[in-house]
C-alpha cells in the first residue's frame, strides 16, 4: 500500500517513470475486470487497451487523503471506461488511431491548463504536441460527444458523477441475476456481526462513525473490520 501510495505521489509531481509503473503493476487488475466484457465484438486486446485508460485516470484523480486502497478506487473508474466505451462504440466508429490522438490530447490538455492556469488553444497544443493543427481538430471533434457525457457534473466526497452516469441504461439481466446471486453468496459467509456492519454501512448508507457507535466499538476498529469483510467477500467472489 505505502509503495503504491508513494509512486501516486510522484506520479502526481509530475514523474511519467511512476506513472508507466503504477500502469505495469495494475495491468492484472485491467485484466480481470476486461474479461467480463469479452463476447461483445471486441478483442481481449482493445478492452485492456480501454481499460488502461481508466487505471490512468485513476491515477490521475486519485486522491491521497482516501481512506480506501488505490485498486478499490480503481475498479470502478476501469470498469466505467469500458462501459463508455462499449455504448459509445456503437454510435461513434472512430479509428484506435484516432482515439489514441484524442487521448493524448486530452491529457495534454489537462496538463498545459494545471500549468497555463487557462485553456490552451488549437495552436498550443499542435505545438506541445509536435502536430498538425488539423490532426488536433479532428481528435477533438471526435471524441467531442463521448467527453460531454464523460464530463463530472459533481465531485464530493471522493466520488465523481458524470453526465452519463445520470442517463437510463438498459442492463444486461443475466448479468443482474448473476451479480446477485454471487451478493448473496458472499453475504452468507460471514458472521452475524461482519453482516450487521456491511448492511448499516452499504444497504443504509451509515458512516463508520454511527455504524461504531451502533455496535458499541471505535471507528478505527470498524475501520478495521470493514476492511477485513471487504477483502474476504473479494475472495469469495474470485472463487
Amino acid at each position: 500500500m505505502e509503495h503504491t501510495l508513494a509512486l501516486i505521489q510522484q506520479a502526481h509531481e509530475g514523474d511519467k517513470n511512476a506513472r508507466e509503473q503504477l500502469v505495469e503493476e495494475n495491468m492484472g487488475l485491467v485484466f480481470m475486470i476486461g474479461k467480463r466484457f469479452l463476447g461483445r465484438g471486441h478483442e481481449m486486446e482493445d478492452l485492456c487497451q480501454i481499460g488502461s485508460i481508466g487505471l490512468m485516470k485513476a491515477i490521475d484523480k486519485f486522491d491521497l487523503s482516501f481512506e480506501v486502497k488505490f485498486s478499490t478506487y480503481a475498479v470502478p473508474m476501469i470498469t466505467g471506461e469500458l462501459k463508455r466505451f462499449l455504448r459509445d462504440d456503437g454510435m461513434i466508429k472512430v479509428s484506435r488511431s484516432l482515439k489514441e490522438i484524442s487521448y493524448k490530447t486530452y491529457q495534454t490538455k489537462e496538463h498545459m491548463e494545471k500549468k497555463l492556469h487557462r485553456e490552451p488553444t488549437i495552436e498550443e497544443l499542435a505545438r506541445e504536441m509536435q502536430m498538425d493543427r488539423e490532426e488536433i481538430v479532428m481528435a477533438l471533434e471526435a471524441s467531442s460527444e463521448v467527453e460531454s457525457l464523460s464530463k463530472t457534473i459533481y465531485q464530493g466526497d471522493g466520488t465523481a458523477i458524470c453526465l452519463m452516469d445520470k442517463l437510463e441504461e438498459t442492463e444486461n439481466e443475466n448479468e443482474k441475476v448473476l451479480d446477485r446471486l454471487l451478493l448473496e453468496q458472499g453475504l452468507k459467509t460471514l458472521e452475524k456481526e461482519e453482516y450487521e456492519l456491511i448492511r448499516l454501512r452499504y444497504f443504509e448508507d451509515q458512516t463508520q462513525v454511527k455504524v461504531a457507535q451502533r455496535l458499541g466499538k471505535t471507528q478505527v476498529q470498524i475501520s478495521r473490520m470493514e476492511k477485513r469483510i471487504l477483502k474476504k467477500l473479494r475472495q469469495e467472489f474470485l472463487k
